[in-house]
């Protein structure tokens, strides 16, 4: 084989195993594990409390084993596609393979799963686990400042919906903070994915503003006295 068709061969193998491997980030994304969950239980997810499929719902609506169930394997959803497939890539073909492109391109590609899966109707979760799992996978720092306001927010507000977006937004200031001045890449798509989540979650400001959004701690689950947070 002539150099020339060799570097050819190794160019569009590369791009079409990207490809695939993109593809198939996106089938494990939208996989609904909330919705299969729930149904071992006789129930439809989609039918009860926020109709939403992701792991908060279900905590709510089926039980807490449940819903800690639901955010691991939804976690697990991005973290797989973000660490496992760029090594599998690396593995196959020569060449420089950057595996943090390829990382956030799949742990991307399953989150737009998980929020817009092809199974459902492309009516999914909010992505926040799944962000997460990426996050964990790609940048661990960022993850654990990330955790730490998720629990604090939890904690102050008793709001999962706001430690979400919240954390969000504090994964995206991480990663400004600690990568910002080697490369743009990371913090540039975890501001995207801070965005997406308050996107998904607009219905849950709705409800904020309107006194209506369900509080799953109060002051009184936490030291055992009557008053509210």
């Amino acid at each position: 084989m002539a150099a020339g068709s060799f570097r050819r061969y190794i160019v569009y193998g590369n791009m079409t195993l990207q490809i695939l491997l993109i593809l198939l980030s996106y089938i494990v994304g939208a996989c609904p594990f909330g919705l299969l969950i729930a149904r071992t239980k006789g129930i439809d997810i989609r039918t009860v409390g926020s109709g939403n499929i992701g792991a908060t719902n279900v905590l709510r609506t089926v039980g807490k084993a449940a819903g800690i169930c639901v955010f691991a394997l939804d976690a697990a959803k991005g973290f797989v596609p973000a660490i496992l497939f760029p090594f599998l890539m690396a593995r196959q073909f020569v060449g420089n393979i950057d595996l943090t492109v390829m990382g956030l391109l799949c742990g991307v590609s399953a989150i737009i799963g998980h929020n817009y899966p092809v199974y459902l109707g492309f009516k999914g979760g909010k992505g926040v686990a799944t962000s997460g799992g990426v996050v964990i996978g790609l940048a661990p720092e960022a993850a654990g400042i990330g955790f730490l306001a998720w629990i604090a927010m939890l904690l102050v507000t008793g709001y999962v919906s706001i430690a979400s977006m919240g954390a969000g937004v504090a994964v995206a200031v991480a990663a400004w903070t600690l990568y910002g001045g080697h490369s743009l890449l990371l913090p540039v798509v975890f501001s995207f994915l801070a965005a997406l989540i308050i996107w998904k979650h607009r219905a849950n400001i709705e409800r904020l503003r309107r006194g209506e959004e369900h509080r799953i701690l109060t002051f009184r689950r936490i030291t055992g006295r009557e008053e509210k947070v």
